[in-house]
């Protein structure tokens, strides 16, 4: 089976989120990790499983990423399984009530991520995920990345056959 996962990272959160994630898919199926390119566009081809992340900046997926996501169309996604994550705050910890209003409203960039990519033709191998960081800058909330690994393992707990193997 062949992964691929492609993500952009600004404080270095979401990389360590997508290294965690393509370890623990490196198990049980050939794996690619990517930034998003022209390049990765091409290396999407073929993938049984493709999984997005990118932090949430201003609710929404990188710029890079859009770009990215934009151009998904172009190569297609029928046939291959798909999943979304983010890195982003755990909206009921903010100290803002105004805050915490606006980021529940304004949603997070693994929903549009998702949602791009089944427009392109995947099928989600999962619901939208959110990986939690303390801060801006992060660093990532302790247990974040062994979930991260958890939730990837899950994602190749599909039967075979769903997955194209």
């Amino acid at each position: 089976m062949k992964a691929v996962v492609v993500y952009d990272s600004v404080f270095g959160n979401t990389q360590k989120v997508a290294e965690a994630i393509a370890s623990s898919l490196s198990a049980r199926a050939q794996v690619d990790l990517l930034r998003p390119s022209d390049q990765a566009l091409q290396r999407l081809a073929g993938a049984d499983l493709l999984v997005v992340g990118s932090p949430t900046r201003g609710f929404r997926p990188t710029e890079a990423m859009s770009t990215l996501l934009k151009g998904i169309s172009s190569v297609g996604l029928k046939g291959a399984r798909v999943a979304a994550f983010d890195t982003r705050f755990k909206a009921d910890e903010l100290k803002s009530a105004t805050t915490r209003f606006v980021v529940k409203t304004g949603g997070y960039a693994a929903k549009r991520i998702a949602t791009q990519l089944q427009k392109a033709g995947g099928t989600l191998a999962a619901p939208p995920e959110g990986f939690y960081v303390e801060d801006t800058e992060g660093p990532l909330k302790t247990g974040e990345l062994e979930r991260a690994a958890s939730w990837a393992s899950a994602l190749l707990s599909l039967p075979q056959a769903a997955l194209g193997a």
